[in-house]
């Protein structure tokens, strides 16, 4: 019945309402006293100098992708280290083919020269 997905209409009415209060209200009653110290660019506690566009090097993104892929596929090693008991001898096999395919893949991209800082 629609009359029953009333409560979760409300509560996604109350949450915008909420949102939208909380941006607006101290954007309106918030003091603003700008100065030239203010507006200045700053980040991390660093003057900024030189082109804000500069050109980063391609292979930096690449060894950054690649850590992140080979870390987050480590993840999966706790599910399994949690329930080793239960799967066996299967959950071993699954898990040693996990790995071979884990090494396959690392050592493909470390032929292909992908790790090398140059």
């Amino acid at each position: 019945m629609p009359i029953d997905y009333l409560p979760i209409l409300v509560f996604f009415v109350i949450a915008g309402l909420f949102g939208i209060v909380a941006l607006v209200v101290p954007a309106q009653l918030g003091p603003r006293r700008p100065s030239s110290n203010k507006l200045k660019t700053y980040e991390s506690g660093k003057v900024p100098y030189g082109d804000a566009r500069g050109k980063i090097p391609v292979h930096y993104y690449k060894v950054s992708m690649l850590f992140i892929l080979f870390d987050l596929e480590v993840v999966f090693f706790y599910p399994w280290a949690v329930l080793f008991r239960k799967l066996k001898l299967f959950g071993l096999i699954e898990m040693g083919v996990f790995i071979a395919i884990l090494l396959v893949g690392y050592v493909y991209v470390w032929k292909k020269g992908a790790l090398e800082w140059e």
